[in-house]
């Protein structure tokens, strides 16, 4: 008697999808990696990439030069970071307003939406990147003028650790505001030159007010975003103070953040 064996399968049925079948949808892509697409988007072009050298290379001769020549009793890490906040004050919203702007300047934004069509996502993501890197220069900062402070004391020059970690922490967080109002700027105008113009004269226009008008004068605390952080620079923030911080991020941060997002949304990709 003869005994017929079934055909055994054949051994390329289980390595995967046959021709006629169909493939599961994508799912979407992470947060986590539009975030590190944009960080990297900000410093692989060479204008951010500079940006980035120039602002930490400025910060640093600043330092040394005030541990050098300037003129106080003691090179201290308070007295580095104040020598060294000008730069970063100005540069660093320069770079929140690149990581907004770098699509619509480039033309590269047709890519982007058709990758990722859900702009918000987007918009959350080069938020989030411009933070990240803002405050990672200003980490970097402090380091350094921890090291400057040190290498000052060991040349025999009389130096020391002032700052609290409060005020540490202030110096980190007035920073980071600052690159949130660039990235702010950047969505409300779209256009590079334009946010950086309106970001470095904004300070100028609220100074001039307060000297022209008292009433300008009695709410400038609550209006002028440099004014409110001092408390934070200082480590003195009180009830008082964090409500007129608050009011001045909502005002220069949150209301132009939440115009350039709409617009963002809404506006025709070319």
């Amino acid at each position: 008697m003869t005994t017929i064996s079934a055909p055994s399968a054949s051994p390329t049925a289980s390595r995967g999808p046959q021709v006629g079948s169909f493939l599961p949808p994508p799912g979407p892509v992470p947060l986590t990696r539009l975030v590190g697409l944009e960080v990297r988007k900000m410093v692989d072009t060479l204008a951010g990439r500079w940006l980035v050298i120039v602002t930490l290379a400025l910060a640093l001769v600043l330092m040394v030069a005030f541990a050098i020549f300037g003129e106080a009793p003691e090179v201290t890490v308070g007295t580095s970071l104040g020598a060294a906040g000008g730069p970063l004050g100005i540069l660093l919203p320069v770079l929140g307003i690149m990581a907004a702007t770098a699509e619509w300047s480039q033309r590269a934004g047709l890519v982007t939406f058709a990758l990722e069509p859900r702009r918000g996502r987007i918009v959350l993501a080069r938020v989030v990147a411009g933070l990240v890197l803002g405050v990672a220069v200003v980490v970097v900062s402090v380091a350094l003028a921890y090291l400057v402070t040190a290498a000052t004391g060991l040349l025999g020059r009389p130096s020391g650790y002032d700052m609290s970690a409060a005020q540490l922490a202030g110096f980190v967080v007035v920073m980071a505001l600052s690159v949130l109002q660039g990235v702010a700027f950047g969505f409300l105008f779209l256009n590079t030159p334009v946010a950086i113009v309106a970001v470095l004269a904004l300070p100028s226009v609220i100074a001039v007010a307060t000297q022209f008008s008292e009433r300008m004068a009695e709410v400038a605390p609550w209006v002028d975003l440099s004014r409110s952080g001092a408390p934070l620079l200082e480590g003195t923030l009180t009830w008082t103070t964090a409500g007129q911080l608050a009011t001045s991020s909502l005002l220069w941060i949150g209301l132009p953040l939440a115009i350039g997002t709409w617009r963002v949304l809404r506006s025709e990709v070319k």
